[in-house]
């Protein structure tokens, strides 16, 4: 190699094709947890949000914390789903604890009321932006866990777990919870997906 050669590193492009959902996760990680953290803080601090809201709230279980989020979303479907057969959703319960963490995404609808208040003109919109914004705090973590091999899938308990996550973590109810990314060290990796025609979905007017 020449003097002022670097090995070839991987564009965004790049990491956003590398980004899956990775449901065999381990409880281990390739990284600290304080490079864990140190992510997340970065995506908190740089993702972008409409009127610079900042809305967007994260929390980080790990350990015997993120083990008893997944304990509690078991009750919680075990309550809701009755005498029905339970196999397959206790699988699935099992395979997110045995996880190294979790992350839960949540949006703080004291801010989002704010801004209503603050610009009545664009009211009905500040909720949609704020799920926006989520959302891009989602991409951003998954993205970055990514790039480091450490791997992850989204879920969506809410609506189902809110209650015992108030509760059981001494959260705000003014957080509303949106997502909740359980993730680890990949145990295997993603299938082949499927693509529908970019041509489809792509329109170029020049």
């Amino acid at each position: 190699m020449g003097l002022f050669s670097k090995e070839p590193k991987e564009n965004f492009l790049d990491m956003i094709e590398k980004r899956r959902s990775i449901y065999d996760l381990k409880a281990a990680s390739p990284i600290s947890d304080s490079e864990i953290e140190s992510i997340i803080a970065d995506v908190i601090k740089f993702t972008p949000s409409a009127f610079n809201s900042q809305s967007t709230r994260i929390v980080l279980l790990l350990n015997d914390n993120h083990k008893q989020l997944w304990d509690l979303t078991t009750e919680s479907l075990k309550e809701i789903m009755g005498d029905a057969d339970f196999t397959g959703t206790q699988q699935k319960m099992d395979m997110f604890k045995n996880a190294y963490g979790t992350v839960l995404f949540f949006e703080d609808k004291t801010v989002v009321k704010g801004l209503q208040e603050q610009f009545p003109i664009f009211a009905d919109g500040f909720p949609t932006w704020a799920q926006h914004t989520n959302a891009m705090h989602q991409f951003n973590v998954w993205t970055a866990f990514a790039e480091k091999h450490l791997g992850a899938s989204l879920q969506h308990y809410n609506g189902v777990i809110d209650e015992k996550v108030y509760e059981t973590y001494g959260i705000s109810r003014d957080w509303e919870l949106v997502a909740q990314m359980p993730f680890g060290e990949i145990g295997s990796p993603a299938g082949p997906k499927e693509f529908q025609p970019v041509e489809e979905r792509f329109i170029v007017k020049k």
